[in-house]
């Protein structure tokens, strides 16, 4: 090897090796903060492209030029959506600002990207009804909750069994999405397959504590603050995943939620077999739960609360099912045609009658 190419060598070592460092750091202020799983996947991702696309070169060497053209190439070259861009966006801000420490005044100037007004897809009463007879199991019950309820997949997947209050009728969300918790209704038709579904979660957890397992995860370290709650009958999911899977946090086997993934696959295979001609997926049903609602005559106000939006503005998007909307408008095609058979249906029947009484005596007998 000639001395240049060992010297090539060694520096993409060394690149690697900080490159190992910093993830490892963003990482762990990540878990400092108490940022989700998902997102911890989701912001080292964009983290590990950034330094990629650059020649892994180190990010305290860039700077504005090399995020819009990252961000850029994102749009034009890849075509992402604006949402993806944006959180591509947040992740690099999250490196600058939390984790080097670096307080850079073009990132302030950084555009992002304006996210499109969409029309949320909605699914009839009968659309639903289709949908839910081709699902079945723990996931069949899952999307029942999605639809009854307007949960979002992941809080029906992390509902715990102390937050079902079956004397209420009601189901409690914990952390939800603004790390709010809020009450929704549980319905009556789904009463008696949950609370089959609470024993049988039960009765797994019975297995895994005889088999020496059994502890759950529980949020904000309060398996060090209350030592048995991890192990005990109400902090365990309501649904748990098939198997025990191995935490890397903690070091341990213990059993997760349910798969939403595997949620997510049964609902399309069921819209394929409903032949349901929309894009179906779990979100579509907490959309339906919504514009039911308001369609039968609730006030907007209470689906916010049981939607858990921070702002009436979102739950809005639902009130073009109220008669203001593409729905509650007469197309003029309809109009015109309603006018033509007014004129060569009812007009004729009018003359009709008029000519019979306007006929001599003699002739009508």
């Amino acid at each position: 090897m000639h001395y240049d190419d060992q010297s090539k060598a060694v520096t993409a070592r060394d690149r690697a090796a900080l490159a190992k460092g910093l993830f490892a750091e963003v990482r762990r202020v990540l878990r400092v903060n108490r940022y989700s799983k998902r997102t911890e996947a989701a912001y080292l991702g964009w983290i590990k492209r950034f330094v990629k696309d650059n020649g892994r070169r180190s990010p305290r060497d860039l700077g504005a030029v090399e995020v819009e053209h990252f961000l850029s190439r994102l749009a034009q070259e890849r075509q992402v959506a604006a949402g993806t861009q944006n959180q591509a966006l947040a992740a690099l801000l999250f490196l600058y600002r939390r984790v080097l420490q670096v307080e850079l005044p073009w990132l302030d100037t950084v555009v992002r990207a304006k996210r499109p007004q969409r029309v949320p897809t909605v699914l009839s009463c009968a659309e639903v009804t289709r949908l839910l007879v081709f699902v079945d199991g723990d996931t069949g019950l899952v999307v029942r909750l999605l639809y009854g309820s307007g949960l979002r997949i992941m809080e029906a997947a992390r509902l715990r069994i102390k937050d079902v209050d079956f004397g209420r009728r009601e189901i409690t969300v914990r952390d939800g999405k603004g790390a709010k918790d809020r009450r929704v209704p549980l319905p009556d038709r789904v009463m008696g397959e949950l609370r089959l579904q609470v024993e049988r979660a039960l009765a797994v957890h019975a297995h895994d504590v005889a088999s020496g397992a059994g502890r759950v995860w529980l949020p904000y370290a309060l398996d060090r603050k209350y030592r048995q709650a991890a192990s005990e009958p109400a902090w365990q999911y309501v649904f748990p995943a098939r198997e025990l899977s191995f935490d890397q946090r903690e070091q341990l086997h213990r059993r997760h939620h349910i798969d939403p993934d595997r949620v997510q696959r049964a609902v399309k295979r069921a819209a394929r077999q409903a032949e349901i001609m929309k894009h179906v997926t779990c979100h579509t049903l907490r959309h339906s739960f919504a514009t039911h609602l308001l369609e039968s005559g609730a006030d907007i106000r209470t689906v916010q609360e049981l939607l858990g939006h921070s702002d009436v503005s979102t739950t809005q998007i639902y009130t073009h099912v109220l008669n203001r909307g593409a729905g509650g408008v007469v197309s003029p095609l309809d109009r015109g045609a309603r006018e033509d058979a007014a004129e060569y249906v009812v007009a004729p029947l009018e003359r009709a009658l008029r000519s019979a009484t306007e006929m001599p005596r003699s002739r009508l007998h």
